[in-house]
């Protein structure tokens, strides 16, 4: 058993959205993590939820496209992604804020640090869109920054593998799984955790990630109530 969790950063990719489907929304994959945010909200658990864009818009696609403006797009795909899973939520009578890095204030909250931590407090479920609300950084950098800033104990990093490999499992029938790993060597061997600016910014705040597969939902209660499921990095 693994220490339990309360104030969680969930991480999840416009991909694990998409399903089977690839692209856009899968309604049944988002009924689903509806399924499971309703059980961590009766467990006490406090929710912040980065998404990415992926499933609308990969960034710069072609050559001659500006980095800034595809990163830009980018932002608008996760503030799509961030109002559909709040409102398959709410639907659930959960209670949820979506705060965004780029001021959309017609459609969604700016982010405040203040206001974000009285949500959690209060027991609402905040979707975090708009990356950090600047270009060049992931939305991996932006979870990073959240978690460290909204004093979350952890980030779980939620992604189609079930853990952290030392080579790419889908390639490397020899791969092998980590149960636990350091951010240190994470950055040495240059794992596919996460960028390297999110890692080093986890690091340098003692901030614990957990990688797992999302392909079961409930994984994500499991681990928040201390279950060895995935890859922790330390």
């Amino acid at each position: 058993m693994r220490k339990k969790y309360k104030r969680i950063l969930l991480k999840l990719s416009g991909e694990a959205l998409a399903g089977d489907k690839k692209t856009g929304i899968d309604e049944a994959v988002v009924s689903r993590l509806a399924d499971v945010m309703e059980k961590m909200v009766k467990a006490g658990k406090e929710i912040a939820i980065v998404v990415g864009g992926g499933n609308f818009w990969r960034g710069r696609t072609n050559a001659s496209m500006d980095r800034t403006t595809a990163d830009h797009m980018g932002m608008l795909a996760t503030t799509i992604n961030a109002l559909a899973l709040s409102d398959a939520f709410e639907r659930r009578g959960l209670q949820t804020r979506v705060m965004n890095a780029v001021n959309m204030s017609q459609i969604c909250e700016p982010y405040i640090r203040k206001r974000a931590i009285r949500h959690l407090e209060k027991g609402r479920i905040i979707v975090l869109a708009g990356g950090t609300g600047n270009p060049y950084f992931t939305t991996d950098s932006a979870a990073a920054l959240r978690a460290s800033e909204i004093d979350a104990d952890v980030i779980f990093k939620a992604t189609m593998v079930d853990g952290v490999y030392d080579k790419d499992p889908k390639t490397h029938e020899d791969a092998v799984r980590y149960d636990e790993v350091a951010l240190t060597d994470v950055l040495t061997d240059r794992l596919a955790v996460m960028d390297s600016t999110a890692a080093a910014l986890c690091r340098d705040n003692k901030m614990p990630i957990v990688v797992f597969s999302v392909e079961d939902p409930m994984n994500i209660l499991r681990i928040a109530e201390g279950e060895g499921i995935g890859t922790l990095v330390y």
